[in-house]
């Protein structure tokens, strides 16, 4: 039905979050949606450019080519403080992860309170801009492979500060409230949800989203493909795969059950 398109992209997603074992009740394995969109800067979107979208067929990790050799780069050096070799040490989705992009609405700000420690972060590290979290998570920071939550494509509320939460104010002078939406939503949060699906439902969206599926519950999640693409996570990060019972050791099993439960873990493969 999908591939005729009697569901839509959204539903179709959800049915495979559900399908790898994913549900809202678990923040560690929350359902994950794809960026789709690579312009976050235009005063208009765009959804005829093919230029507008992200690329669906690599991982966040390869979105740009010098990005791509530094992951390959390091798949091969295997730094002595790694026991595994792997492109990534830090996961596309996590507790943390969806709490830092929720954290504006309760219970979600108690959540990320509680796994930060009892406050929030620092507010450079906050959620406070589409367009800057999608600069760090495709191309500026190494330890930033996040993908993003359904609620990107249905929930304005999440991108405003209504409960006036004292956020912190970032180095550059800017005081954290609303988060900052790219221009061509024109400041309104329901403008930037709508526009937002319209480009998860585009044609360009439709007839490229298989690949990142390949990618995240499918064939490349794992094994020689994974490599290939250049989508190869630690060890600990593939839940499934890993036998826990074998393991005697009760400091490494709950060394790995607590990097899963903070770090995030693969979705079983649909």
């Amino acid at each position: 039905p999908w591939q005729k398109r009697e569901i839509s992209n959204f539903d179709y997603l959800m049915y495979l979050n559900t399908l790898a074992g994913r549900s809202y009740n678990d923040y560690m394995q929350y359902p994950v949606f794809p960026w789709v969109l690579a312009d976050y800067h235009s005063q208009t979107l765009n959804l005829n450019n093919p230029h507008t979208f992200r690329d669906l067929s690599k991982p966040m990790g390869a979105q740009t080519v010098e990005r791509k050799q530094k992951f390959i780069q390091r798949f091969k050096e295997v730094e002595k403080n790694l026991s595994a070799q792997c492109h990534y040490c830090t996961h596309y989705s996590s507790a943390i992860i969806v709490a830092s992009y929720l954290v504006r609405l309760e219970p979600f700000t108690q959540t990320f309170c509680s796994l930060q420690g009892g406050s929030f972060d620092v507010a450079d590290r906050m959620f406070h801009s589409v367009r800057s979290t999608w600069e760090s998570a495709s191309r500026d920071n190494m330890s930033d492979v996040r993908e993003l939550i359904p609620e990107f494509f249905y929930l304005p509320e999440f991108l405003t500060n209504a409960n006036h939460f004292e956020l912190g104010c970032m180095q550059d002078g800017t005081v954290l409230g609303d988060v900052q939406l790219p221009p061509w939503a024109d400041g309104d949060p329901h403008k930037f949800i709508l526009l937002h699906r319209q480009a998860l439902e585009s044609d360009y969206v439709s007839a490229h989203l298989h690949r990142w599926i390949d990618l995240i519950f499918g064939h490349k999640q794992h094994g020689s493909a994974a490599v290939e693409a250049v989508n190869t996570y630690h060890p600990y990060f593939y839940g499934d795969k890993m036998d826990l019972n074998n393991i005697k050791d009760p400091l490494i099993k709950s060394t790995i059950l607590g990097f899963i439960s903070n770090f995030g873990q693969i979705p079983k493969q649909v």
